[in-house]
């Protein structure tokens, strides 16, 4: 990539006496230390070079001339008297948007176009990220007409055109409060925390550097839900392609799946499946509109179709794409994923028991497929049960399945599933699961079965939010080998009404 160099004054007087650099250094012209450049910082360069006296006096009416009079490095990519007459003035209207626009050109440490790679992500004084690109003859999408423009404390580029400031996603959506619906719920989710992930990516931070104050700027990605546990949006660091839904298909894709999240009002059931709605449109990465595929798979498994003829208008962001849709119809078979539970993730084992007694296995299946799975066998408790948790099911019937391997027993053992409830603890510290609503009969276990294998159901009328408590029972007896019990994998199957 681009070389990124760090140096000081005295790295900068010892480069200028070296009598052998290679042609490619950006300091090769300087032929002696007295070299008048070795003493100028960058606000003094810039000063005195014609072409960029525009923004010498940007510089001077932001206070960003002390910055690059400090003793920190940087790099300035000014762009021309003629590049800054050309920018709309009301980018700078006022002190605020004219820090912003003068901070959008500058980076703390230097980049040069001496390269191995032709391309570097460089963060800016104003938190933006531009790809400083082919060979350092490119930043964002304005050239580079001299480069590597040597000062005391770092290096100067001089670009063609000025690099505008843009809203990132979030921005963007914040801009659209009061006029679209899915801008307003998600703004909404600063008051609901109603998920159980988070993206701890680019949390706040004062400053870069003490330099470039940044209060606030992230306030969002701590308190809201959809940005720590969806994508964060605010993040000027990655890039993301987001689908923004007009009103009337904000509103149909809701209403598909208000049946299959009811809450206790009508209300929370909007908000819930507002939000299944909205988590499944945004995604890691910008992808140019020419290079959509039919379908996306979102973070939750949900495949989302892709109609280019839908698309109302594209919008260039500085963290990625939105694009703005007067249809979105992802269908329910799509939508209502299957919930599947690994043997080896339990949460925990619910009676004391023999450690030597449980076991997670790497193994292969008939067909030389690998596998890990879990298994517990003599440890001499009747229906010990062991917890996993669902997470977010669906108002709806499901199907349960799983793969239980009984590889190394010929008996034939059994076990059985229950759902729901909560753990309790009584005085003694004994603890169990009360106000199961759904289980499963005991089913056989036989030697050597691969097979998935259907072995219940229930229905939810609720839906819990959340994680749901799903239990694997032994069989009720204390004999060592007929209580064993085993899983590699279970498999809810939501069904569509």
């Amino acid at each position: 990539m681009i070389s990124i160099n760090k140096f000081s004054k005295a790295i900068f007087a010892g480069m200028a006496i070296l009598t052998a650099v290679s042609c490619s250094d950006p300091w090769d012209d300087r032929s002696e230390i007295k070299d008048k450049n070795l003493s100028d910082n960058l606000t003094e360069r810039i000063s005195m070079t014609s072409e960029t006296s525009e923004f010498s006096k940007l510089l001077k009416e932001t206070g960003m001339d002390k910055i690059l009079s400090s003793s920190k490095t940087f790099t300035v990519w000014a762009p021309t008297n003629e590049a800054i007459g050309q920018v709309d003035p009301n980018l700078l209207s006022d002190k605020e948007s004219k820090t912003l626009f003068v901070q959008n050109h500058i980076a703390l440490t230097a980049f040069s176009t001496v390269s191995e790679m032709d391309t570097v992500n460089v963060q800016m004084l104003s938190n933006k990220y531009f790809d400083f690109l082919e060979n350092g003859t490119v930043i964002n999408d304005s050239g580079v007409l001299k480069a590597d423009q040597y000062a005391s404390n770092g290096l100067l580029h001089i670009i063609d055109k000025a690099i505008i400031p843009r809203k990132n996603i979030w921005e963007y959506i914040k801009s659209l409060e009061g006029t679209n619906k899915m801008a307003d719920y998600l703004l909404s989710l600063d008051e609901f925390n109603i998920y159980h992930r988070a993206d701890s990516i680019a949390k706040a931070t004062d400053s870069i550097a003490n330099i470039a104050p940044l209060t606030g700027v992230f306030s969002d990605s701590l308190s809201n839900s959809y940005l720590k546990n969806v994508f964060n949006l605010n993040n000027e660091k990655n890039k993301y392609t987001f689908f923004l839904l007009e009103d009337a298909a904000f509103d149909a894709e809701v209403a598909k799946l208000e049946p299959y999240l009811i809450k206790g009002t009508v209300d929370s059931t909007a908000i819930y499946a507002s939000y299944f709605n909205v988590r499944d449109l945004a995604f890691y990465k910008a992808i140019d509109q020419q290079k959509l595929p039919s379908f996306l798979t979102s973070q939750f498994e949900v495949e989302v179709p892709i109609d280019q003829s839908k698309i109302v208008e594209q919008i260039d962001l500085s963290n990625g794409v939105v694009y703005v849709m007067s249809s979105m119809d992802i269908p329910l078979t799509k939508r209502l994923v299957p919930t599947i539970i690994e043997g080896e993730n339990r949460s925990y084992v619910l009676q004391q028991y023999p450690r030597s007694s449980l076991y997670t296995r790497e193994k292969e299946d008939l067909t030389g497929e690998p596998f890990i799975d879990f298994m517990m066998q003599n440890h001499g408790i009747p229906q010990l049960r062991v917890v996993y948790t669902a997470n977010d099911l669906y108002t709806t019937e499901y199907k349960v399945y799983w793969r239980a391997i009984n590889d190394i027993q010929t008996n034939t053992f059994q076990q059985k599933l229950s759902f729901g409830g909560a753990l309790a603890v009584n005085d003694q510290g004994e603890r169990s699961i009360v106000d199961e609503w759904a289980e499963t009969p005991y089913v056989d276990v036989a030697p050597n079965i691969y097979n998935e294998v259907e072995v219940g159901g229930f229905e939810l009328f609720i839906a819990p939010g959340g994680q749901t408590l799903v239990s694997l029972i032994a069989a009720n007896n204390g004999t060592n080998g007929n209580n064993t019990i085993t899983l590699d994998y279970l498999k809810l199957v939501p069904v569509i009404k």
